[in-house]
């Protein structure tokens, strides 16, 4: 589901990201949490125009603001999709270290985390083809940033959470390659 955004409006990047959640993210339970916020519209989707990573981390640091002052009844987590910066997954990478500087440039460490995903997402000791690696791989790249008292508490009413990644693997490798691509579909 990997999607140049050169020509897409923010409309179609958002639909294209809903459609990634339901069929994928909530479809295969790669997050056993992502339904019920999804489900009571508590996401906010924020398309970024950035073209560099200055203005990326101008955004970032707006919708990191955005999330702490807002209701979490209202909005609970931020997808903060980026489609025309970071198409590299090498470059992405090492920006999370300026994503977590902005965390603590803004005092919101042990507040609110940052995920991340990307459509060339590569865990270290993989192959770039390797069926996991599509266990963070979404059509954009995107920054996911979630409050930590929502993760704490869905981590305490999930039993045993550590297990999460391993089902996540079995999930992608009982589907295959195959499988994967009939879901970007």
């Amino acid at each position: 589901m990997t999607i140049s955004a050169d020509t897409h409006s923010d409309e179609y990047v958002i639909a294209t990201t809903q459609r990634w959640l339901e069929r994928v993210v909530i479809g295969l339970n790669l997050c056993p949490f992502a339904r019920a916020v999804f489900a009571r519209n508590q996401i906010r989707y924020i398309v970024s125009s950035a073209d560099s990573q200055d203005l990326l981390l101008a955004d970032l640091s707006s919708a990191l603001s955005e999330l702490q002052a807002s209701d979490s009844e209202r909005i609970d987590t931020v997808l903060l999709i980026h489609p025309h910066v970071l198409q590299d997954f090498f470059d992405y990478n090492q920006f999370l270290e300026q994503t977590d500087a902005a965390l603590d440039e803004l005092d919101l460490r042990g507040e609110i985390q940052i995920a991340s995903f990307h459509p060339l997402y590569q865990f270290a000791g993989t192959a770039p083809d390797d069926i996991e690696n599509c266990t963070n791989r979404s059509p954009y790249p995107m920054l996911h940033l979630l409050r930590e008292h929502s993760v704490e508490r869905a981590v305490a009413a999930y039993p045993d959470t550590a297990k999460i990644f391993e089902r996540n693997i079995e999930t992608l490798r009982e589907l295959g390659h195959v499988g994967w691509l009939r879901l970007q579909d």
